[in-house]
């Protein structure tokens, strides 16, 4: 018997999280095993820089462009700085490949996406969508960084746009219904828990996150990607937390052969 409290709509707000998407993916595997009533059912997703393409994920599988990316971006020493990686070039790629020519449609209305204007720094949320190639240059300005793709930020609707965790790291992680998942440890309701902080709790580009060693250590895996043994730990993480998540507020009900990720 699925609880009630699944068929409810609700909402996911995917914080930025540069290549520490591998830790999103790892919730978003588990709530669509272990609770996809709540998926099917969401009414909104809400997703900025990293955790964008990740709120995407949510209705279009296009996870093999996201590993390809960290692959290429390993390639050299300067990692995603290097001139010689096209780590947005992939990702482009990979949604033209993999989203459909509708995929406005169904994202319009439901895929909220955090941009940040280049001109005066705003934070603008984007909905609604009138092509497949609107949808891709909204999404490829969520996460535009300078220096990763280039140094002139990429434009949507003749407006030139960058990163949205700039100004907006957790899109509606405060608003009622909205579940919160971010690979930082923080007052979120999925994310990593880590039992000691050098301070305490800090609010930093709209999202409140702990002062710990391992944010630290995340901050420069969401930068600089690690190796795929340490990504994979990554994805396993974020399983085993959201399966925390679902067992605190008693989303669904676990049988023991759900509990591993393997």
């Amino acid at each position: 018997m699925v609880p009630q409290i699944l068929k409810r709509p609700h909402a996911l707000s995917f914080a930025a999280s540069g290549f520490l998407m591998y830790y999103q993916l790892g919730v978003v595997r588990a709530l669509k095993e272990l609770a996809p009533e709540m998926i099917n059912s969401l009414s909104r997703v809400y997703g900025s820089s990293g955790g964008a393409l990740v709120a995407a994920v949510i209705t279009y599988a296009f996870q093999e462009c996201l590993f390809k990316a960290v692959e290429d971006s390993r390639r050299s020493f300067w990692g995603p700085f290097s001139p010689f990686v096209g780590v947005f070039r992939t990702l482009k790629e990979g949604l033209i490949k993999n989203l459909s020519e509708n995929s406005h449609q169904k994202a319009s209305g439901k895929l909220y996406l955090s941009l940040t204007r280049v001109s005066n720094l705003q934070n603008v949320m984007v909905s609604e969508y009138k092509s497949k190639e609107d949808l891709i240059e909204a999404l490829m300005c969520s996460c535009f960084i300078p220096g990763y793709g280039g140094l002139i930020p990429p434009t949507y609707r003749g407006v030139r746009y960058m990163d949205g965790g700039f100004t907006n790291m957790q899109p509606c992680h405060d608003v009622e219904g909205v579940i919160s998942i971010s690979p930082f440890t923080g007052e979120i309701d999925i994310c990593p828990r880590d039992s000691q902080a050098l301070f305490s709790i800090v609010n930093i580009f709209g999202t409140t996150i702990q002062l710990s060693m391992g944010n630290f250590s995340r901050a420069f895996h969401a930068g600089f990607p690690p190796t795929i043994t340490v990504m994979e730990r990554y994805h396993s993480l974020g399983y085993q937390n959201a399966i925390s998540f679902l067992l605190m507020t008693s989303k669904c009900v676990l049988n023991n052969t759900a509990l591993s990720p393997g």
